[in-house]
């Protein structure tokens, strides 16, 4: 990758940004980018979903980049599913979790590496309205599991800790998960439900600060980041230019180089190509 030196790095988010709010990345999109990738662009994604739920929607993208997936907690490759690096938690950071937040049986599932593989452990019993939709949603998906136990809800290596529950119920865990400073705490509204989640993972794992991670390790010069939601907000701090879907929080938008179309209209990738235009006179070499 020594070739992308000195070039831009172009990051977009998946959910509420590339994604339509069908849970799809259009035909028009997934053509467009491949076609920029294949010219020279370097393009990746960065999302809080894991590389083998992003696959299901953006497998068709010919990447040539590591993807951030997970919040940044895990690299991983698009085309084969691969996790390239993943971060997880230590064993006292464990107990730290089983300690601080007692309703996890309740509202949250735990991210754990198997080897190569990653699996997603709950327990049984009544769970909020959130976390129930997520298991139901996944019920056929062997690698969605119920733990036996609390010990085994954090089989293998864990890396990740997901809640999800209305906002009342998940924003006290927020609150106190986050006075303790040696991991990352994200707490968002879910894109397409009520629902709000809080996502743990081990320290220095947000989009960020994997993005700089990206521009350092292939030496790009600059970044250009796309998004929709609070967990952008990070990105769009540490981005030389940074660009709002029009169906973003109003929060991104006062952080935004500019707002442009929505989700559902291939904003994204048309401002790609714009850009492309822009630098090469739209040819593609």
């Amino acid at each position: 990758m020594d070739n992308n030196s000195g070039k831009t790095l172009y990051v977009t988010d998946l959910d509420g940004t590339l994604m339509r709010n069908n849970e799809t990345i259009s035909g028009h999109t997934i053509e467009t980018i491949n076609s920029l990738i294949d010219a020279g662009m370097a393009f990746t994604y960065a999302t809080a979903r894991s590389i083998e739920s992003a696959r299901r929607f953006a497998g068709e993208l010919r990447m040539n980049l590591p993807v951030i997936t997970r919040n940044g907690a895990v690299l991983a490759d698009n085309n084969t599913g691969r996790h390239i690096e993943k971060a997880v938690f230590t064993a006292e950071e464990i107990d730290l979790i089983k300690k601080m937040i007692p309703e996890l049986s309740q509202c949250g599932f735990v991210s754990c590496f198997i080897g190569e593989t990653m699996i997603r452990t709950y327990l049984d019993g009544e769970h909020t309205e959130g976390l129930q939709a997520y298991v139901d949603y996944y019920a056929e998906d062997p690698t969605m599991q119920m733990a036996s136990d609390l010990d085994d809800l954090f089989r293998g290596l864990p890396g990740y800790v997901t809640l999800s529950g209305d906002r009342e119920y998940i924003r006290p865990i927020y609150e106190r998960a986050r006075e303790y400073t040696g991991w990352e705490c994200v707490f968002s509204k879910d894109t397409y439900r009520d629902d709000y989640w809080l996502e743990i993972c081990p320290q220095n794992c947000t989009k960020a600060k994997t993005i700089l991670k990206l521009k350092e390790r292939y030496g790009f010069q600059r970044v250009v980041v796309f998004g929709d939601s609070v967990n952008d907000m990070p990105m769009f701090r540490i981005a030389d230019e940074a660009y709002a879907v029009s169906n973003s929080i109003p929060e991104l938008k006062e952080l935004a180089t500019a707002v442009i179309g929505t989700n559902e209209e291939d904003a994204v990738a048309d401002c790609l190509w714009k850009m492309y235009e822009d630098e090469n006179g739209g040819v593609i070499v």
